[in-house]
Formats: C-alpha cells, sequence, structure tokens
C-alpha cells in the first residue's frame, strides 16, 4: 500500500528515499521508545509512586509553557524549507534565533509563575531545572530541516545517541541510590545531549551553522503563520498536560503517579500515527503540487492506515492492561489497570486528529484550527474540573479521550473549511480497515 501511495507523480530516486526514510523513522523511534521504556520502568520503580507523580507534574506544567517558546514554527518551518530547498540557511537562522529569544522569555515566565503558585519550594527549583530545557529545545531547527529534505538518518542516529547516553545516566543515578532532583536533571540534559547530536548531525551533513542568518522579512512571515498553529498547540497542550497538573492539585502526587504510568504506555502508541504524519508529509505536498485528485486518494489512504493500526494496537494494550502493568511496573501501579485499558483508545482519537492536523497544513486552512482546538481544550478542563474530584483519575482517561474526539474530530463538521476533512475522517469507519489489510497483504 505504500508503494500505491507513492506510485504516481513520485520519481523513482525519490520513492527510495521515501522509503528509506521511513525506514529509518520506524527503527529509531522503535529503539528510541524500548530504550526510554526499558529506563522509564527502572526510573518509575525506583521513585514509586509519589515520587513519579511529582516528577511528571514537574514535566507537564513546564510543558504548558514549552508551546510558547517553540511558538508553532517546527511544521511551518518544514513545510517551507520543503518548498525552498535553496533558501534553508535563511529559514533556519530565523527559526532558530526566534526560538532562542522566545525559549528564554518563556523560562522567565514559568519560574515567575511557579513562585506564585507553588508553596512548596522544592517544586519551583525543579521547575526551573527543567525549565531549561525549552532554550535548548531551539536546536530541533535542524531536526525540522532533515525531515524536510525527507532524511531522517541523521536525526534518528542523534536520537538514538541521546537515548543510550541518557539511559546510563539514569542508570548510573538508581545505582547510587540518587534522589528526585538528580533525575529531573537528567531528564533536562536529554534535550542538550540530542541537540548537540543534532549539530554535529548537520556540520557533517550540510556545513556549519555559522552560514545560518535571521530574516526580518522572513521571521514576520514565520509568526504570522504560524501564530495560529501555536494558539492551536496551546489548546492541545492544556487538554493534553493539564489533566496531570489538574491531578497533582486537586487530588494528590500518588494519583499523577499513577495516572502518568498509563500515560506513558499510551505515548508509546500514539507514536505511530506521528511517524507516518512526519513521514509522509513530504510526499502529500508533493502529490498536491501536481494533482489534487491524486492528492486527495493518498490523504485517505494515509488517514485509513494510521487510524486502523492505532486502533489495533490500543485494542491489544486494553486487554492485557492489567498483566502490561504487573510485569512492567509492578504491584504498586496496579491501581492504573482501569486507567490504561481506558486511556489506551485516546491513541485512537490522537490519530484520527493529527493526521487530519496535517492536512490542514499542506492544504494552508490552519488558521481556523484554533477553534476545534479550543473546543478540546475547553472540554477537558471543564469536565475535569466537575468530575475529577468525585470520580478520580478513571474520569480524567475517559475526558482524555472525549476531548480528543471532540477537537480532532467532531469539531471539523461544524467548520465548514474543514468538512471535506470530516467526509474523509469518516470514511475511516466505512471499510477504511481495508487499505491497512492491503498493505499487509502488499508484504
Amino acid at each position: 500500500m505504500l508503494k500505491k501511495i507513492l506510485e504516481k507523480h513520485v520519481s523513482s530516486a525519490y520513492k527510495q528515499k521515501i522509503y528509506s526514510n521511513l525506514f529509518w523513522s520506524m527503527s529509531g523511534k522503535i529503539v528510541n521508545l524500548l530504550g526510554s521504556l526499558f529506563v522509564g520502568i527502572l526510573v518509575t520503580r525506583y521513585l514509586g509512586p509519589e515520587q513519579f507523580g511529582l516528577m511528571n507534574y514537574v514535566i507537564s506544567y513546564v510543558m504548558l509553557f514549552q508551546i510558547l517558546a517553540s511558538f508553532g514554527l517546527d511544521s511551518i518551518e518544514i513545510r517551507e524549507e520543503a518548498r525552498n530547498r535553496q533558501e534553508y540557511n535563511k529559514y533556519i537562522g530565523t527559526a532558530f534565533y526566534l526560538k532562542l529569544a522566545l525559549g528564554a522569555v518563556v523560562f522567565i515566565l514559568c519560574i515567575s509563575m511557579s513562585v506564585f503558585l507553588e508553596a512548596d519550594r522544592f517544586t519551583t527549583y525543579m521547575v526551573a531545572m527543567y525549565a531549561l530545557s525549552m532554550i535548548a529545545n531551539s536546536f530541533n531547527v535542524i531536526r525540522n530541516y532533515f525531515m524536510a529534505i525527507v532524511d531522517n538518518e541523521y536525526v534518528v542516529k542523534s536520537e538514538m545517541a541521546r537515548v543510550v547516553i541518557g539511559a546510563l545516566i539514569k542508570i548510573v543515578l538508581i545505582i547510587f541510590d540518587a534522589d528526585l532532583a538528580w533525575f529531573i536533571a537528567a531528564t533536562a540534559f536529554d534535550t542538550l545531549l540530542v541537540a548537540g547530536g543534532y549539530v554535529m548531525s548537520y556540520i557533517k551533513k550540510t556545513g556549519s551553522p555559522g552560514a545560518w542568518f535571521f530574516d526580518k522579512k522572513t521571521a514576520v512571515f514565520l509568526l504570522k503563520e504560524s501564530f495560529p498553529l501555536m494558539l492551536t498547540s496551546a489548546a492541545v497542550i492544556i487538554y493534553q498536560r493539564i489533566d496531570q497538573v489538574m491531578i497533582g492539585q486537586m487530588l494528590d502526587n500518588n494519583s499523577v503517579g499513577i495516572f502518568s504510568v498509563a500515560v506513558r504506555i499510551v505515548d508509546i502508541i500514539i507514536y505511530i500515527p506521528f511517524i507516518l504524519s512526519d513521514t509522509l508529509t513530504p510526499v502529500l505536498v508533493s502529490a498536491k503540487e501536481k494533482s489534487y485528485e491524486e492528492y486527495c486518494i493518498k490523504a485517505q489512504r494515509f488517514i485509513n492506515i494510521s487510524f486502523w493500526s492505532t486502533f489495533l494496537v490500543a485494542l491489544i494494550i486494553s486487554m492485557l492492561s492489567k498483566w502490561i502493568l504487573l510485569l512492567l511496573f509492578g504491584s504498586q501501579y496496579i491501581d492504573a489497570t482501569t486507567v490504561l485499558a481506558i486511556l489506551a483508545f485516546k491513541s485512537v482519537t490522537v490519530a484520527l486528529s493529527s493526521s487530519a492536523g496535517k492536512m490542514l497544513i499542506i492544504e494552508g486552512v490552519q488558521k481556523w484550527a484554533i477553534l476545534r482546538d479550543i473546543t478540546g481544550c475547553i472540554i477537558c478542563v471543564s469536565l475535569n474540573f466537575l468530575l475529577l474530584p468525585r470520580y478520580g483519575i478513571v474520569a480524567a482517561a475517559c475526558i482524555a479521550i472525549i476531548s480528543n474526539l471532540a477537537a480532532g474530530y467532531l469539531s471539523d463538521a461544524f467548520i465548514p473549511a474543514y468538512r471535506h476533512i470530516f467526509v474523509r475522517q469518516t470514511k475511516v469507519f466505512c471499510g477504511g480497515w481495508k487499505d491497512l489489510v492491503f498493505l499487509f497483504k502488499s508484504k
């Protein structure tokens, strides 16, 4: 089926590049996920629900601010660099300096808010430590460049190195019986590791970052184009991460720890649609520029495969939730069984939403995306506020699915510019599984 997706309007050399890119994306994500899962299991068991909950509370809190630092620039940078291959120094440099400046400002804002909101100074110190990663994330512009030229090999190698070195550091911390602060510091250090890997890969493959330059006109263009995506991403981050922050504020760190274990497993499933989205976006862009009809066919197949492959994995995880938790995290996290069984299907709604989200960018209609995500944000926050104190983390799991479904699918029916995408999404349920079957048969 992937061959059918790529068969028209794409040269043989470019097809080979796409397949190579897909191979590196898949293998890299698998290695990274397995490595992260292995070390994550050790760290989760070592810290226990209470400390693990606090660690995830800190990470979720910082993530609420991270989107302001990235400003939704990633997708726009990839799109523009794919269209303007000869001007990459201008786009990379402009995006980098924008992210660096935004990261510094948001870092100060993040710490200031924590000082104001948190009575526990230790939590504020941990927030400050982890928030440093926002500045290091400026180097993600290099990752975006490699994504734009359909060359994931160097990105994957950098991320693999980060996983291996980061894993060794955390294992050493466990051996020496380190406290929570060291693990949060090590998690923040991971971003520095991957940033260093990106820089070295860029120097080896392309040239010196010294050639990057800031262009004011391009900066205005990027900010204007990315602003709707920033608002959208902010809404997404809120309804993806606010539940853990609200659990920490309204319940306790132990509940955050239990809920976060389920989230960690589900995050692995969510990589499936993201891998497909990141890898096939350049293909869809190329198809649209040459034939809208061919683009529509490939887009439908893309949604179908993304949705149903994720659904199959989610179903297996849900059915085996108890045994997965006992095997991986031990009996101290067994209370997460019901949460995991429910939350596994959040990945399916994410698959439906993320595939549509890529099409919004490709078709240049992303300015209305904020409406769908504000819908999800309002539903998530309001339902958690009403139901979380009474029904606990099981309610939070159900709300995560409801808010994702409302934002990424149902709302498209009410936005005129997105109704054709809503139709594509709905077709997933009307025989869309056949594309997945044909994909396996074609192997």
